[in-house]
């Protein structure tokens, strides 16, 4: 059965038994806790949480998933994949055990079809409801095991949980050991895992565990079959990088390669790893992840640099990304259409990557060459930990590639050690996220608790801004509290609100807030606590609050205003952008406020000044056109078979709100906007800006703001162009006239002063005293800089040809300054300027320094400069003797 019929047949399946098809979420989870979407009920969490009421009762979906916590299994077994397609149905408060585990029967057994006796079970330990409906299906005793925490589902974060019931489908004898997964679960792959959700979960205590903080409002159902796994078994493959899903690009990893992929031994492994790990990187780039030294975008730059190491090892010296991601977008492109969109951004970023990480592998093989040349001189037969660790850690150097390297050269590494030092740094970035997460819990709770007593905020902000409210809490330091004082800083959710929340990089409204009582509160911010959920920073500006008093909320309607003309022209501005160089120069984050707007976007090399010039015109004749600013709502498969753009990292629900402005932006939006093109302008860009590999930035003033901008710009102009006396339009010109004949001016004082010291020089070598052994000029002369002080000395030397010392000072800027210098052949045979300079630099307070024919002294003591000159003359008669 064929990847296509697989996932029809589940999807099929699952609809007909009244489950709506939700399309995957993307690869960047809108929840902050997650790196990425790891499980197909990531974008369900808010309907678990009880934070949403659910659109629908049960629900089905095919979810793209990445997991890099099996990373080192990849390749070694057959089962294991850093990215996957997980095929899931959910129940939010509907159906629970029963009908979960006779829906995943029916479904395997006649759906795949699938041999019953090679179906065996897992359930928790104590979770004897779910053995029975096990074997009352007619699974027999001797086919389901009790496991412990492998049988108990979490994120791995704070949220949903419960026990689970695994399937698992015997392979036979050729793939391991008798005994059930208990024993081998490469023999007995799981290939389903049905989650029994009742359970909210805590963070992670210090002893690794974590708390069960209550039962969640509805106990639900989130299960995950994974395609891969169940391909290899319908295709009778080995493993997963032989199924229809990865064997076109094995076949391009042999291709490259220029043999055949191997039946067993570290070489299927490479194989392996540069084909899966290829699909892994396809995907992510194509949902807007992008290379970076942290976050998610750490999680692609390892998957690239571990494929491009496993094709070195392989032989494969020429770029291997392109290729095999090019590859996975042929064959799976037509199932994911973001793949074909992306193409191009995909091979540029992982040509950029590889062509950098090239020059990484041999910075870091020059380093380690030479740490192992240090360890044999010094006797060791061990290469230290430290030395490993700063290798990955600070130039990204594979901790595998040191290992091998070593064991060449005939040294162990500590490996002990690096493992320590990584966990050490673990531990800190850890330790700080436990922190924030703590905090942002006792937030959430109080958010829920009165999410749950009141429902969603009623916005009415799009259409008004004032409105009438109840004061529903008042939220201190996480805590529900029942009133505030005059001076205080809180939280404040009311029932209705027109006060924009921040989201889409759009800022949050700001304004007052007046109660029946009479307190007066100024609004600071905006956000949302929960989903639909308007939480308000608010200061207590007069009197005090009570929870449930009537007030009216304004909001501070000049800046949503200006706030909105900003947010029409980044639409503007993101059309223009990808207009002009090219589709992947899409959005990866923005910042909307009142009067400026910071844009980020894909690209791979910075915008020189005639670029954004020519961006900025085209974003302001677009907006002088006047567009008709519309807004629309449809369902989201509609909106996005229109033509809408929906942002990477952004959620979405089944209706959508879409925002058009003219015929050239069409974008899923829930911010506010000018009512037309026109409005919205006019744009200066301030410039441009790296923020990240192959990520740039614009910023840009809008509206007034942009307005002002212009007329300081040409107030300065006029300002330059009166000192200059010529015409605005003129000025440049005549500035780079001027500029040109001040280092004209520049040059000829510098040749005239250096024909100067030369005159000076030779007058100074005419009063060379002789002493035994040579000549010596000593001289206090006046008005001298450092540089000037320096280049006399030398010149007298020179003069003076041979067996000659000159040493000069003067006073500079208050302080004493003192030159050495010596001629050629005193140098030669071993003599030091800067001996001359040790007692005199004591005389004047100071310190000499120099190595070679000339040195340096300076000192706070100015009036002592004549007896330190005559100490540096008594040295260097020594010295001359």
């Amino acid at each position: 059965m064929r990847s296509t019929q697989i996932r029809s047949t589940f999807l099929d399946f699952f609809t007909s038994r009244g489950h709506r098809h939700v399309p995957s979420s993307p690869l960047i989870p809108s929840d902050p806790t997650l790196l990425l979407a790891n499980a197909g009920m990531n974008q369900f969490k808010p309907y678990f949480l009880g934070e949403v009421t659910p659109e629908y009762p049960r629900a089905t979906t095919i979810q793209k998933c990445a997991r890099t916590s099996d990373i080192e299994n990849v390749g070694r077994t057959n089962r294991h994949a850093t990215f996957f397609e997980m095929m899931g149905n959910f129940s939010f408060g509907d159906y629970f055990k029963a009908d979960a585990i006779a829906y995943a029967w029916e479904l395997l057994t006649q759906g795949y079809q699938l041999e019953k006796d090679r179906l065996w079970i897992t359930v928790h330990r104590d979770d004897d409801e779910a053995e029975q409906l096990w074997r009352r299906i007619g699974v027999p005793a001797e086919r389901i095991q009790r496991l412990g925490a492998d049988n108990f589902w979490d994120m791995g974060v704070p949220g949903p949980c419960g026990p689970s019931s695994e399937l698992n489908y015997d392979r036979g004898p050729a793939f391991g050991r008798e005994g059930g997964p208990a024993v081998d679960g490469e023999r007995y792959v799981e290939i389903w895992n049905l989650v029994f959700m009742q359970s909210l979960r805590g963070a992670d205590d210090d002893n690794g565990g974590f708390p069960i903080l209550g039962d969640l409002a509805r106990r639900s159902i989130d299960t995950g079959l994974g395609l891969d796994r169940l391909a290899a078994i319908l295709q009778d493959v080995e493993n997963v990088c032989s199924t229809d899903l990865l064997s076109p690009t094995l076949t391009t990893v042999q291709e490259l390669a220029g043999r055949e992929y191997p039946g067993s031994g570290e070489e299927k492994v490479s194989f392996q790893v540069v084909a899966e790990h290829a699909r892994s990187i396809a995907y992510l780039i194509a949902d807007g992840v992008l290379p970076a030294k942290d976050g998610r975008g750490y999680v692609l730059r390892r998957l690239m640099r571990r494929a491009v190491r496993h094709a070195r090892l392989l032989g494969i010296d020429r770029p291997v990304l392109a290729p095999t991601t090019a590859s996975v977008i042929a064959n799976l492109g037509d199932v994911w259409p973001e793949l074909v969109g992306q193409a191009a951004l995909v091979e540029q970023v992982v040509n950029a990557e590889e062509e950098s990480f090239t020059r990484t592998l041999t910075q870091g093989t020059r380093l380690l060459n030479a740490a192992i040349t240090r360890s044999r001189e010094g006797r060791s037969t061990t290469l230290t930990g430290e030395t490993a660790f700063e290798l990955h850690d600070t130039y990204g150097f594979p901790v595998e590639l040191t290992v091998e390297a070593a064991r060449d050269a005939g040294l162990s590494v500590d490996e002990d050690r690096f493992a320590a030092l990584l966990a050490e740094q673990q531990k800190r970035a850890k330790t700080g996220g436990k922190a924030r997460t703590a905090e942002a819990l006792r937030r959430q709770d109080a958010y829920r608790e009165l999410s749950s007593r009141h429902g969603r905020t009623d916005f009415v902000g799009y259409d008004r801004l004032d409105t009438e409210a109840t004061v529903l809490g008042l939220i201190a330091d996480g805590t529900v509290v029942p009133g505030a004082d005059q001076g205080r800083t809180l939280e404040l959710v009311l029932d209705r609100s027109p006060f924009y929340a921040e989201s889409g990089g759009q800022v949050g409204d700001t304004g007052t807030i007046r109660t029946s009582s009479g307190a007066l509160l100024d609004v600071l911010d905006t956000r949302l606590g929960l989903e639909g959920f308007h939480v308000h920073t608010v200061r207590v500006r007069e009197g005090g609050i009570r929870t449930g008093e009537q007030a009216e909320a304004l909001v501070d309607g000049p800046r949503r205003d200006a706030v909105a003309r900003s947010h029409s022209a980044t639409h503007v501005l993101h059309a223009m952008l990808r207009r002009t160089l090219g589709d992947h120069a899409r959005q990866h984050g923005s910042l909307v406020d009142a009067g400026r707007l910071r844009f980020d976007f894909a690209h791979f090399s910075a915008l020189d000044r005639t670029q954004l010039a020519a961006i900025e015109t085209l974003v302001n004749d677009h907006l002088l056109a006047d567009p008709e600013v519309r807004v629309w709502h449809a369902g989201r498969s509609e909106a996005e078979a229109a033509g809408a753009t929906a942002l990477f990292g952004e959620k979405y629900g089944d209706h959508v709100r879409i925002v058009d402005i003219g015929d050239f932006s069409r974008e899923l939006c829930g911010g506010t906007h000018a009512p037309h093109g026109a409005g919205a302008g006019p744009v200066r860009i301030l410039g441009e800006s790296s923020v990240g590999s192959n990520l740039r930035r614009i910023e840009a003033l809008t509206g007034r703001d942009a307005l002002t901008h212009y007329d300081t710009e040409r107030r300065l102009l006029d300002e330059l162009s009166t000192l200059l006396g010529t015409r605005p339009q003129d000025a440049p010109d005549a500035l780079r006239r001027r500029l040109d004949a001040l280092a004209t001016a520049h040059h000829e004082l510098a040749r005239l002063r250096e024909a100067e010291l030369g005159v000076q020089a030779r007058r100074l070598a005419a009063s060379a005293r002789a002493v035994p052994g040579g000549r010596i000029v000593t001289e206090n002369v006046s008005g001298l800089g450092p540089d000037d002080l320096r280049t006399l000395a030398a010149g007298t030397a020179d003069v003076l040809g041979n067996r000659a010392v000159v040493v000069l000072g003067t006073e500079h800027d208050g302080k004493a300054l003192l030159t050495a210098a010596i001629t050629h052949d005193l140098h030669t045979i071993g003599t030091q300027a800067g001996r001359l300079l040790t007692a005199a630099a004591r005389a004047v307070g100071g310190g000499a320094g120099g190595k070679g024919p000339i040195a340096n002294a300076g000192g706070r003591r100015p009036e002592a400069l004549d007896e330190a000159l005559v100490l540096a003359a008594r040295d260097a008669a020594r010295i001359l003797g």
